[in-house]
């Protein structure tokens, strides 16, 4: 299912060029080992590929998109499974601020003071089934506010048909106003309960939280430890790519026959 979205290898191409030593099998299961188990690269097991090699593969393949190019046509496909239309018209953002190891430089780390967390933050967009469509990583002190439009017109970018969002009240002001002008965006806000106490799903806001610990249950997803916000980005979308990749070849259940 994963191996037709992957770019051609370098021996195959008009071009020509040397053939690949290792199956591309083993290093898609060596980067979702290490995105599943949150090991590091070193610590990757004998059985597979070489660690630099493995990490040659992470790195090219999020430089030229085929992680988002998997990432989407997987998308679409639990979508089409779950009778959706393949492309969403309507998403959900939210942001989630987590801790950065000692790898993570000062240059791309802050202090979320509401959350009271060192490190980074995570921005996505989901559809309303909770499927990843963009991500961004920012520092943790970037509010939500002005984080909107850079996450916006990335999502704008990505899924031009999507047309309406729901976001919790992060997201008050003017970036409304923005979206609307300046996207054809309309953003609406979910509001907490008025006498909410304790744990309440919140209208729509609750997919793109669950989504959150789908990311989460990768264990290189607990912390941040990339040097780069790109690689962090690389790792919650394998983490996706992991989950709707099992999704879709889970076997699926009959209805009884009456």
């Amino acid at each position: 299912m994963i191996e037709p979205l992957l770019p051609t290898a370098a021996c195959a191409s008009p071009a020509g060029g040397r053939p690949e030593k290792h199956h591309r099998r083993d290093i898609v299961d060596a980067i979702r080992y290490v995105t599943d188990n949150g090991v590091k690269w070193r610590a990757l097991p004998v059985d597979f590929p070489p660690c630099k090699t493995v990490y040659g593969f992470f790195a090219r393949w999020r430089e030229n998109g085929t992680v988002e190019i998997m990432r989407d046509a997987l998308r679409e496909q639990v979508r089409q499974q779950a009778g959706r239309r393949p492309r969403p018209t309507a998403a959900a953002i939210d942001a989630q601020s987590v801790r950065a190891a000692e790898t993570v430089g000062d240059s791309t780390r802050g202090y979320d003071a509401g959350k009271k967390v060192n490190g980074r933050k995570r921005h996505i967009a989901v559809d309303t089934m909770g499927l990843l469509l963009v991500v961004m990583v920012t520092a943790a002190n970037l509010q939500d506010r002005p984080a909107g439009r850079p996450l916006l017109s990335l999502l704008h970018r990505a899924h031009h048909r999507v047309r309406h969002i729901w976001a919790d009240g992060g997201y008050t002001g003017t970036l409304l106003t923005w979206a609307k002008t300046t996207l054809g965006i309309t953003v609406e806000i979910v509001k907490k309960l008025a006498e909410q106490t304790g744990f309440v799903p919140l209208h729509r806001r609750w997919v793109v939280e669950r989504t959150f610990a789908w990311i989460s249950q990768a264990r290189r997803n607990t912390r941040d430890y990339e040097r780069l916000p790109e690689h962090s980005e690389a790792f919650i979308n394998w983490a996706m790519i992991t989950m709707m990749s099992r999704r879709l070849t889970r076997p699926q259940t009959r209805a009884p026959t009456p």
